[in-house]
């Protein structure tokens, strides 16, 4: 599959309350690499098995949540077309000075109908810890706590989800890999730039701009399993899971951080192509596409959100 335009998830910015506890989450417990503190007191972090620079951002703040989620691109060139194609759909584009996350090109950012911020960038430089290039072992070096590789996907609440969906495929390229019909008028997507089974996901919801969970990969079903141990080793509040999902295929633990932002371990997942078909659920199957062995929602699961 060519891959060009939008290639991927890039970087996800997450609202935490207590940094020091924030950063012994994600950085010894996920096993996320602690790239650097930036001066107005922002953590960056990466997974093992990403060349960029970093992936996460933690910022200290008074609510938990998510600042914004941003996309790479293929190339400046290609920042600058879809940037004017965004202008032509109506949308409103801020642009974002290079420098403003250390090293990282020029972004821009956007508001879409959700409520959540969305930035594309085409350059970031490639961080001094990465997976070797030449004669490259499988890791750059034992992975810590659950060992995520990478941020995956991200999974955001709010209304309009029709206008996202539009917005998402008709300008930035992507393909609705899989839906589920809520109910009358409601249908939560899950949406792909590259070949796996989703890269974002939205869900309709009344308030804007609302958090469900990040998701960190980990390469096979036995990792999800190890990071089950972790979490209760260490009294990481899980929410659902080990479990399966009938949507996307993926092995899944749902739990959260300190601060109560959701997170994901995620492994597995179909292959997706651009002649695929939308796969769909139907609402009385719901449940099972949610959670494929409980074949039913959790409460919690779907009200809780940052």
């Amino acid at each position: 599959m060519a891959v060009n335009g939008v290639l991927r998830p890039g970087i996800i910015q997450i609202r935490v309350l207590d940094m020091a506890e924030a950063v012994v989450h994600y950085r010894d417990r996920l096993g996320l690499h602690e790239v650097m503190t930036g001066d107005d007191g922002r953590v960056y972090l990466k997974g093992w098995d990403e060349f960029d620079h970093h992936s996460v951002v933690l910022r200290e703040a008074d609510a938990a949540g998510m600042d914004l989620m941003a996309f790479k691109v293929m190339d400046d060139a290609t920042l600058t077309q879809l940037t004017a194609d965004l202008t032509a759909y109506g949308v409103d584009v801020e642009d974002v000075a290079a420098g403003e996350q250390p090293a990282t090109g020029r972004r821009v950012s956007f508001m879409i109908p959700s409520g959540h911020r969305i930035e594309l960038f085409a350059e970031m430089e490639q961080a001094e810890f990465h997976p070797a290039i030449e004669n490259p072992d499988v890791w750059p070096e034992e992975p810590k706590g659950m060992g995520v590789a990478r941020f995956d996907h991200a999974l955001l609440y709010g209304p309009d989800i029709d206008k996202v969906t539009d917005l998402f495929c008709d300008v930035l390229g992507f393909k609705v890999a899989e839906q589920a019909e809520l109910g009358p008028g409601a249908v939560a997507v899950w949406l792909t730039c590259s070949n796996k089974a989703h890269d974002i996901a939205f869900v309709p919801n009344p308030e804007p701009g609302a958090f469900h969970h990040a998701a960190f990969f980990l390469e096979e079903q036995n990792h999800v399993t190890h990071a089950g141990d972790i979490m209760a080793y260490y009294d990481i509040p899980i929410d659902v899971g080990p479990t399966r999902h009938g949507i996307t295929r993926g092995r899944t633990i749902y739990f959260f951080d300190p601060c109560g932002n959701r997170n994901e371990v995620f492994a597995g997942g179909y292959t997706y192509y651009p002649d695929n078909p939308t796969r769909y659920w139907t609402p009385e199957e719901l449940g099972k596409g949610i959670f494929y062995y409980e074949r039913e929602l959790n409460d919690a699961f779907l009200g809780v959100y940052t």
